[in-house]
C-alpha cells in the first residue's frame, strides 16, 4: 500500500492477496484487500487514505478495523498491537487482547511478478482461514478459504522438500 509506504507506516497483506503473493500468482478474482498495520498507525492511515480519494466504509467497530473503498474496490485494515509479553494481539473490539498466530509478522516479503509486499506468514494464514469460523461464528466456512488452505499447505510442503 503506496500510502502506508509513504507514511513509514508498516503494513501486511492478509487474505486471498496475501496467498497469492505466497504463492508468486494470482490463483482467483479478489473482491477485497486485507491488511494488517499498528494501531498506533490507525490514526495518520486513516487520514491519508481520505486524502487519496478512499471512502470509509462503517460497521467494523474502528479500534478493531478500518474499511475503505476506491473505485469499487474495498480495502480492510485490521489493527494490531502488541501485549505486555510483546506478542501480538487484537487492537480492539470485542476480541481486543486476544493473540494473532505466533510468527504471524516474520513471513517477510512476497511477490507477484514485480510487485513486492509484505505478508502473513503462510502457516498463520492457515490458521486465520481455519478458525476465523470458530472465533467469529457469524463468519461461515467458505469453499475459497479451503481452496487457499490447500494451496499453502502444498506450498508449504514444497518448501520443505527444497530444503531437505
Amino acid at each position: 500500500m503506496e500510502v502506508a509506504g509513504a507514511l513509514g507506516a508498516p503494513v501486511w497483506l492478509r487474505g486471498g492477496w496475501a496467498m497469492d503473493f505466497c504463492l508468486g500468482e494470482i490463483t482467483r478474482d479478489h473482491e477485497d484487500i486485507d491488511w494488517f498495520a499498528w494501531a498506533d498507525d490507525a490514526g495518520d492511515l486513516a487520514e491519508e487514505l481520505l486524502q487519496h480519494g478512499f471512502q470509509p466504509v462503517p460497521g467494523s467497530p474502528p479500534d478493531l478495523q478500518l474499511d475503505f473503498v476506491k473505485d469499487g474496490l474495498e480495502s480492510s485494515i485490521t489493527l494490531l498491537d502488541r501485549d505486555a509479553a510483546g506478542c501480538v494481539v487484537v487492537a480492539g473490539g470485542p476480541w481486543a487482547g486476544a493473540p494473532w498466530p505466533e510468527g504471524m509478522l516474520d513471513a517477510g516479503p512476497g511477490r507477484v511478478g514485480g510487485l513486492e509486499c509484505a505478508i502473513v506468514s503462510p502457516q498463520a494464514q492457515i490458521e486465520i482461514k481455519r478458525m476465523m469460523p470458530v472465533w467469529d461464528p457469524s463468519r461461515p466456512r467458505r469453499i475459497k478459504d479451503a481452496e487457499d488452505i490447500a494451496r499453502l499447505e502444498a506450498e508449504l510442503r514444497a518448501r520443505r522438500k527444497w530444503s531437505e
